[in-house]
């Protein structure tokens, strides 16, 4: 899907409903037209029927987008299931989401090119810094940043949970900047380090609060694809790492400014946070009701201040119960949804996402591909691709059926990527095999593994619990992808790339069958009522 297709689809879904009317079902308002729990199919038709002809006898006055919708969900630490109708009738936000989530996103990208600007830089500034025949060094300048990202990670939801979403993002820029400046003008490596430690840091505290915001802040009918353009803007990043090194050839002192241009969004994050609206949700858990009522009006408009308002209420959560402890996330309540969340991004990383990534070159290079940036491009690039699409689909396909079908395709070129390294019958392909493999193992791990998981958690986590939650998730997944990437290589020295593969392909089968059995659908339902229903008050 093309850029402008896509920015298109986006703003068609914010248009401007303040001049309206509409029918609601709202919680403890007077309603024009109510509706009874219907739990049957046939009944189900008849409502849709009814909605139909409503539609018809008001004409243009009044668009209703009255969905009726049944979910399966998982009621219980037992395993009881529950269906649930949603009654309410959506209406589309008159506010104005998507230049918060824009500014919001600027920590996605800033997650994303310090990511990936060290992999064109590092030879550089190694001959720069004098640790050309120190690997050591060299290993320490690309993993602290990982390192930093790990503790930023669950720093951010108590820092989140204490000041506010927004204030969060402007103290986290404090590393980020410093850290890129940091690493811009070091003389020495011991300086280089630190400055990729502040900016690890910055980076695990943004991985932690961008979704966590966005979810917050997105009406109802379009969260799955705001949600998802968070991971869209981590691949923009990562992209826009790639293409800041072209220079480096010509230029070999060219990677001070390469670290120096993350400067640049760290500065906009904080100036755009300081006039963002707060989260209202958070906002209204802290008994600032008066102020959850403005940010609700600035971000959806002031027709659905009252709803919203309701819905906040109903969940009663922030004003009958103190914040959580790190504690609370072990708690037979919580412990569920929050070992769900924890499974996502274990599953996503021992998947092998980054091991692909790190060992594509080589693939590359066996299929005749013999230029790394024509690789890595084809890579990144595919990842955009998919994440767009994803993006497109999030609100439509639903979270869950998205993670299976990615799961899937991900198991199924894991197998191929490791028959061709094996199978003497498609030894004369193998080289051709390899790329398409990974490639298809990169769209696939972009349509659902890599953008639902920072997704979903926010959604089913109740909020006391959801900054702390999130972190904790986040932590998982930094922790993870430091060990792989400290010991991939050496598996693979011993046991083979070809048995590694394998034993990716396995691990993506197994997070298929716990998917089915665990992950609940959360597309077109409020944070509320999927609160209400999966972490009912005590």
């Amino acid at each position: 899907m093309q850029a402008s297709t896509y920015a298109v689809k986006v703003n068609t879904l914010c248009v401007d409903f303040s001049k309206r009317g509409g029918l609601t079902a709202r919680f403890g308002q007077p309603k024009r037209r109510s509706l009874m729990p219907i739990r049957f199919g046939n009944c189900l038709d008849s409502i849709a029927m009814r909605a139909e002809r409503a539609r018809g006898s008001i004409g243009s006055v009044v668009r209703s987008n009255a969905i009726s919708r049944s979910f399966k969900i998982r009621a219980s630490a037992e395993g009881d299931r529950e269906d649930v109708v949603p009654l309410k009738l959506e209406r589309k936000s008159s506010g104005n989401v998507l230049p918060y989530v824009g500014v919001a996103c600027l920590g996605a990208i800033l997650f994303g090119y310090h990511l990936g600007v060290v992999n064109g830089a590092l030879e550089y500034l190694a001959k720069d810094l004098g640790i050309v025949e120190n690997t050591v060094l060299q290993g320490w300048v690309v993993s602290t940043l990982l390192a930093g990202a790990t503790v930023g990670s669950f720093t951010g939801g108590t820092l989140a949970d204490q000041f506010g979403r927004t204030k969060t993002f402007m103290l986290d820029a404090i590393p980020l900047a410093i850290g890129a400046f940091l690493c811009a003008t070091a003389k020495t490596v011991e300086v280089m380090i630190v400055g990729r430690l502040l900016a690890g840091i910055g980076i695990g505290i943004s991985s932690a609060i961008v979704p966590l915001y966005i979810s917050e802040i997105s009406p109802t009918e379009i969260r799955g694809t705001l949600g998802s353009v968070n991971q869209l803007f981590i691949c923009i990043g990562i992209l826009a790492a790639l293409v800041a090194g072209l220079p480096l050839a010509g230029n070999p002192l060219w990677w001070r400014t390469m670290f120096g241009i993350a400067l640049v969004p760290s500065i906009l994050l904080a100036l755009g946070m300081a006039f963002s609206p707060e989260s209202p949700r958070w906002l209204y858990q802290q008994g600032k009701f008066a102020q959850a009522e403005m940010s609700i009006q600035r971000l959806f408009g002031k027709e659905r201040v009252t709803e919203i308002m309701n819905d906040l209420k109903a969940s009663a959560q922030g004003a009958s119960e103190p914040e959580a402890g790190w504690f609370d996330l072990f708690s037979s309540r919580y412990f569920k949804v929050v070992s769900v969340g924890a499974a996502l991004f274990l599953f996503q990383q021992l998947a092998g996402i980054n091991a692909v990534v790190y060992y594509s070159t080589s693939v590359f290079r066996s299929a005749g591909v013999t230029s790394d940036v024509a690789a890595s491009a084809l890579v990144g690039a595919s990842n955009v691709f998919g994440t767009t699409v994803a993006s497109s689909l999030m609100d439509r396909q639903g979270r869950k059926s998205l993670l299976l079908i990615s799961f899937s395709g991900m198991a199924a070129s894991m197998l191929l990527l490791s028959l061709s390294f094996t199978w003497k019958v498609l030894a004369p392909y193998s080289g051709m095999l390899a790329v398409v493999g990974t490639v298809l193992y990169v769209l696939s791990f972009s349509l659902g593994a890599g953008p639902v998981p920072a997704l979903l958690l926010p959604e089913i986590f109740a909020s006391r619990i959801r900054a702390k939650a999130v972190a904790l998730s986040l932590g998982m997944h930094w922790i993870s992808n430091f060990v792989i990437g400290l010991y991939f290589l050496s598996v693979v020295t011993k046991f083979g790339i070809s048995t590694v593969y394998l034993g990716f392909a396995s691990v993506c089968a197994l997070a298929v069958l716990y998917i089915a059995g665990n992950v609940v659908e959360t597309k077109g339902r409020s944070l509320e009522e999927i609160e209400r229903t999966l972490s009912p008050a005590v």
